[in-house]
């Protein structure tokens, strides 16, 4: 941390991602908070690409947007308005469950904390905190295979797995870039800073990089 400016490259680097795709989710999001669609949403979208996420929320939440009518359709329902999503019946399950839970359990408010998020069935880590980042605008650290792998590439850490990660990234990185990290650096991670042969030549922060772990580029 103390040989990676963070103060710095981040103008840089938020002045360059405006350039660039941004998630899908994080646009859904920025059009108003609904926990529970980024929840849902969320589970499309582990293994699925974005358009493809985009594409079967909306066919889903057209059927349905609350927990209490969603955990009335039947999974089959689910099931044909999600497809192609990866692993789309296991999914259909999940969704399913999980919205029964949370009608029944709170009321169809999803929990707005990151422990109780991970007591529901299908919920994770990067799920939790994406629900509290972009569901309900509270401090969390979103971290999939970009901030994994870039953060790394920084030296910022030295972590072998996302779980390890975040929970270092959170004793070194100050709170106020905690909920923008994951919508920075995925879409960074996905058209500059590339897990193989990352293109240096156009990155803003160039200059800072020590290019941990690289040994192409472009």
């Amino acid at each position: 941390m103390k040989h990676f400016p963070i103060y710095r490259i981040w103008p840089l680097l938020k002045k360059q991602v405006k350039s660039l795709r941004i998630p899908w989710l994080e646009d859904m999001a920025s059009t108003g908070r609904d926990p529970f669609k980024i929840l849902i949403s969320c589970i499309l979208s582990l293994r699925t690409q974005d358009r493809t996420t985009g594409l079967a929320s909306e066919r889903l939440f057209k059927l349905a947007s609350t927990p209490e009518d969603m955990s009335g359709l039947s999974p089959r329902q689910i099931e044909k308005a999600i497809y192609p999503v990866g692993f789309y019946r296991v999914k259909a399950r999940t969704i399913r469950t999980l919205s029964r839970e949370i009608f029944l359990r709170y009321n169809s408010r999803v929990p707005d904390e990151i422990e109780e998020l991970l007591t529901l069935k299908g919920v994770g880590r990067k799920t939790a905190n994406l629900v509290v980042t972009l569901g309900y605008d509270k401090p969390g650290i979103c971290v999939d295979t970009h901030v994994h792998r870039i953060s790394n590439r920084w030296g910022l850490v030295r972590t072998k797995t996302p779980h390890e990660t975040e929970f270092a990234l959170r004793v070194i990185l100050p709170q106020k870039y905690w909920k923008e990290i994951n919508g920075l650096l995925v879409a960074f991670g996905q058209s500059i800073c590339k897990p193989l042969s990352p293109l240096c030549s156009t990155c803003a922060l160039h200059r800072y990089c020590p290019k941990l772990g690289v040994t192409r580029h472009r």
